[in-house]
């Protein structure tokens, strides 16, 4: 059975849905419950065969809690590791990088390039965990194969990974494990809105994904989960007016923003800190001149996963030192 092939463009189509943050269908809602109630609420027992509807708009039914599962996109592996299911994980894609013992699961190939459906197969899956990276026909194709395909719509918040980590867990067998992480997940969220509730004065952060033409550089505007990140640490995003995950922005209009801080999301791929300083127009930004051009792991701002808290602390410790020190 032949592996498929996508052009170069539908890659970049791709790579912007990772970052973006469309309007999930969760179907089954994560529980309502505060750190104070964790321990005293109890999570009402799943039910199995178990029907459930994804983001596609499918039904799904699982006959008993999946522990057979193949990952395909790095997020939906960081959160199977999350929720210690590891050991019912045998096959993941070729860009699952984390955590470090992913890259002892089965690599069946890169949902961007090509699937080893043979190995797929081979692997007899109860359970293949999509995401919003994962083309639909590659989700036709698995499913003509007969075999259960879930497709897990991008959160649009944190109230939808909330709801992701409980749908997932609620198929694995994994729920109580999914609401434990998902109120250690709102405490840490809450922790920074707390910390950052009456500041006043909030920093311009321009996030950099591609500088490749450092004239019209490619950045988040609004209603992705950078533009939420940097909000959420009391930043303002410099590319607000632009819309879409995948954005470019002039150098003019950059310098109009001015932002106080450069974020290097595209750092891990060769991009210095110094070389920034030495593009075109770039020395009279203030970020330059201040020395707030940081590196920042886009794998944890863009992975729509439990780590996106990670990033959301990170960036308000950056943000506001004085407050988080």
């Amino acid at each position: 059975m032949k592996p498929m092939k996508f052009p170069v463009l539908f890659l970049i189509a791709l790579l912007a849905a990772a970052c973006a943050a469309p309007t999930p269908t969760p179907t089954l809602p994560a529980p309502e419950v505060s750190v104070a109630q964790a321990t005293a609420t109890p999570i009402p027992a799943v039910v199995f065969p178990l029907t459930v509807t994804d983001g596609l708009g499918r039904t799904i039914t699982l006959e008993s809690p999946a522990q057979h599962i193949i990952s395909l996109a790095p997020s939906n592996t960081e959160i199977l590791f999350a929720l210690g299911a590891e050991s019912q994980l045998v096959g993941r894609d070729a860009s699952s990088d984390y955590p470090e013992a992913a890259l002892q699961i089965a690599d069946i190939g890169d949902t961007f390039l090509e699937l080893n459906t043979e190995l797929i197969i081979s692997a007899e899956p109860d359970l293949v965990l999509a995401a919003e990276i994962t083309p639909i026909e590659q989700v036709s194709q698995l499913e003509q194969l007969g075999i259960n395909v879930f497709w897990l719509a991008n959160p649009v918040d944190f109230a939808g990974l909330y709801a992701n980590l409980a749908t997932v867990g609620q198929m694995i067998g994994r729920e109580h494990e999914a609401a434990e992480l998902s109120i250690s997940l709102q405490a840490r969220v809450a922790a920074v809105e707390t910390t950052l509730a009456g500041v006043t004065e909030k920093p311009t952060v321009f996030y950099e994904i591609d500088a490749s033409d450092p004239a019209a550089p490619w950045t988040s505007g609004t209603g992705t989960f950078i533009d939420l990140l940097i909000t959420g640490a009391g930043g303002v995003n410099a590319a607000a007016g632009l819309q879409g995950a995948y954005a470019q922005m002039s150098i003019e209009a950059l310098l109009v923003q001015d932002p106080d801080f450069i974020l290097l999301g595209d750092a891990l791929y060769g991009v210095t800190v110094e070389s920034v300083g030495q593009r075109a127009g770039w020395s009279e930004l203030s970020a330059v001149q201040n020395g707030s051009v940081i590196p920042f792991d886009p794998n944890k701002a863009t992975r729509p996963g439990p780590r996106l808290v990670d990033a959301l602390e990170e960036l308000a410790r950056l943000l506001h030192p004085d407050l988080f020190n």
